[in-house]
């Protein structure tokens, strides 16, 4: 039997897990002309991936969560898939990131990650499962969806939100300006991306 000094320790190590988490994602130190922070992790199909493996072509980052309406917005307009196929078929490398802790809302197992993406018709590169929030505390992300651009030379060029309008309304996703696909185009167009950082709207992620 656990004894009562044994469990306090276990809640104390709990805490600070759970403490350096926050930590990691509240002081991450990324911003946009700069080297984007190198990660490995493993996909919803158990394939390892490393970012730096992508190095030669745009990388597309978007934390998800399909049980936060904002996603859901998203994804019930066909608004993400669409930028999903229009992109990767482009040869741009589209990641999508679930950084839901064991026990949180959104989190899943790859399975089931699976499961979602072919039922939504959705298509990213890969889905990255980063269940203990190291990829997101590298990154800062706080929101889904929360959207990151890293060029070809692996510089992080756009960080914030997918689109001006922080709403839940499927309809909105029609009439606002899409910022991931603004940036996308006048990086391919070698253009200067205008908004490089904008407000990321949605759910927490439930580090």
């Amino acid at each position: 039997m656990m004894t009562s000094i044994t469990r306090r320790s276990v809640s104390w190590i709990v805490l600070i897990t759970l403490f350096t988490t926050f930590s990691m994602a509240a002081n991450a130190r990324v911003s946009v002309n700069q080297p984007a922070p190198d990660f490995t992790a493993v996909d919803s199909n158990g394939k390892e991936h490393r970012l730096s493996d992508f190095k030669g072509k745009t990388v597309v980052l978007e934390w998800t969560n399909h049980d936060c309406p904002y996603v859901r917005k998203h994804y019930d307009s066909g608004n993400m898939q669409a930028l999903q196929k229009t992109s990767t078929g482009k040869g741009i490398v589209w990641l999508s990131i679930i950084s839901s802790a064991p026990g949180k809302q959104g989190h899943v197992p790859g399975a089931e990650a699976n499961r979602l993406t072919s039922s939504r018709n959705a298509a990213p590169t890969a889905v990255l499962l980063d269940e203990g929030g190291e990829i997101g505390g590298l990154y800062g992300a706080k929101t889904t969806p929360h959207m990151y651009i890293i060029d070809e030379g692996g510089e992080l060029v756009y960080m914030g939100g997918i689109d001006s309008i922080p709403s839940t309304d499927t309809n909105d996703s029609a009439r606002a300006t899409n910022y991931v696909d603004v940036a996308l185009n006048a990086l391919s167009s070698g253009q200067p991306i205008e908004d490089a950082v904008t407000r990321p709207y949605g759910c927490s992620v439930k580090y």
